[in-house]
């Protein structure tokens, strides 16, 4: 390869290293120069005291406590439904579709992962009332409704982790099990899934946090501002990305505004800490794995 080239190469790449980093840390010194100073206990509790808060003797009314906890409760139920389906479905490609099998799932999953967010909402709005007619009157757009539409929004990334994990793995391993008598259950129950599990859960990893940033599908699917803590799976919610548009779009003073910047970085901080305990278990089980290999 001619120099000039190489090193055109080279300096563009350092470019666009240089204004990715820039870009990613100055939106991040911009958020936390607008938010710092509305960072306090009495933004997450308000004025009730936060073991009283956590304990839940008290319910919080004007605070972020009840969003924060309705963000975690709906990425957790999310991924309770999606990941037995992901995983089943990406195991199924890999290892049981034939050829023009995968090609027609794997376009269905483009269209699905390409599918905007707020139509998935719509189609958890429309099951709600198509559920609430025909199955029971106490269904309507509620938590339930929400998870449910959040774990098609990101079944894709489970089932692409999961048959792309399995289908790179060596040969040799592919087949041990089954060279030693073992059925193809077996295998894949004892053999792949164990040891691709480390990327499946980084499948499972982006999954949680598309599920925590997503706004356009919970508007339509059950979340309400001041709903407090969910009484049931059939109620209301709030959680921090609408509690971060509502502000932003109907804020009447700068308080309020920096209540939304405040808002916006517990949320990085939480996806921060959804992302560190998924990346734990994931290097736990890979080195339990690894052990035992």
């Amino acid at each position: 390869m001619n120099k000039t080239v190489e090193y055109g190469i080279i300096f563009f790449s350092w470019i666009s290293g240089v204004i990715l980093i820039g870009t990613i840390g100055g939106l991040l010194f911009f958020l936390l120069y607008k938010a710092v100073p509305s960072i306090n206990i009495p933004l997450i509790f308000g004025k009730i005291r936060p073991i009283d808060a956590l304990l839940l003797r008290k319910e919080v009314l004007d605070g972020l406590f009840p969003a924060i906890s309705g963000t975690l409760l709906l990425v957790s139920a999310s991924i309770i439904w999606a990941v037995p389906l992901g995983i089943s479905a990406g195991v199924y490609m890999a290892e049981y579709s034939s050829p023009k099998q995968k090609i027609c799932f794997n376009l269905l999953l483009d269209i699905l992962a390409g599918i905007p967010s707020i139509v998935v909402g719509l189609f958890g709005f429309t099951l709600a009332i198509i559920l609430h007619k025909y199955l029971s009157e106490r269904i309507c757009p509620s938590f339930l409704i929400s998870s449910i539409a959040l774990s098609a929004l990101i079944l894709p990334y489970i089932v692409r982790a999961t048959e792309q994990s399995i289908e790179s793995t060596p040969f040799s391993i592919k087949t041990t099990c089954i060279l030693l008598g073992g059925s193809k259950l077996q295998n894949i129950i004892h053999v792949l899934i164990p040891y691709n599990i480390s990327g499946i859960i980084s499948g499972i990893i982006l999954a949680a946090g598309r599920c925590a940033e997503d706004t356009a599908v919970i508007m339509l699917t059950g979340v309400v501002a001041m709903a407090g803590l969910p009484s049931s799976i059939f109620s209301g919610y709030e959680a921090l990305p609408f509690y971060i548009f509502y502000i932003s779009s109907n804020f009447s003073s700068q308080e309020e505004l920096a209540t939304g910047f405040g808002a916006s970085i517990i949320l990085l901080i939480l996806c921060a800490f959804l992302f560190t305990i998924a990346f734990i278990i994931k290097q736990k089980v890979a080195t339990r794995f690894a052990g035992h290999t």
